[in-house]
């Protein structure tokens, strides 16, 4: 069940029992050898299993596409969740199922029994830029 929301400054935040929180990261995923993945069929599989997967850890999968090598994922997740876990779980999940299901369509040889690249990248997005962040702490008064 997802958390509820609440409004913090304009922006549609979540809410546990203890913080409110608004993380997002950007998560790219490719391929293993950069090959391609065979259609769309097998991509929409992806973000099926990628969207149960983000539930699992009480995550939001926001955005997902991809291109033929590589796919985007837009979570929104909770600061409890260590996110090179959910990150793996993604990756873990998203190659085992999709390349289980779609054997005729997957080299198995040339995939060497994944689906996608061991390396990944994540970067953290949404709320203020760096340097705002910085202005504002910078303009906090010292204690005395």
């Amino acid at each position: 069940m997802p958390l509820p929301y609440v409004t913090t400054m304009g922006t549609k935040t979540r809410r546990g029992r203890t913080v409110v929180y608004n993380l997002h990261v950007h998560a790219v995923f490719v391929t293993k050898y950069r090959r391609g993945i065979p259609n769309n069929e097998m991509l929409m599989r992806c973000e099926e299993v990628m969207r149960r997967v983000c539930e699992a850890f009480e995550a939001e999968l926001k955005e997902f596409n991809g291109e033929a090598d590589h796919i985007h994922l837009l979570v929104h997740y909770p600061p409890k969740v260590a996110l090179a876990s959910l990150v793996n779980s993604l990756k873990g999940v998203s190659s085992r199922r999709p390349r289980a299901e779609f054997t005729r369509r997957v080299n198995r040889p040339i995939m060497h029994g994944r689906l996608s690249s061991p390396s990944y990248f994540t970067g953290s997005c949404g709320g203020a830029p760096l340097q705002a962040v910085k202005d504002y702490i910078a303009r906090q008064k010292r204690p005395n």
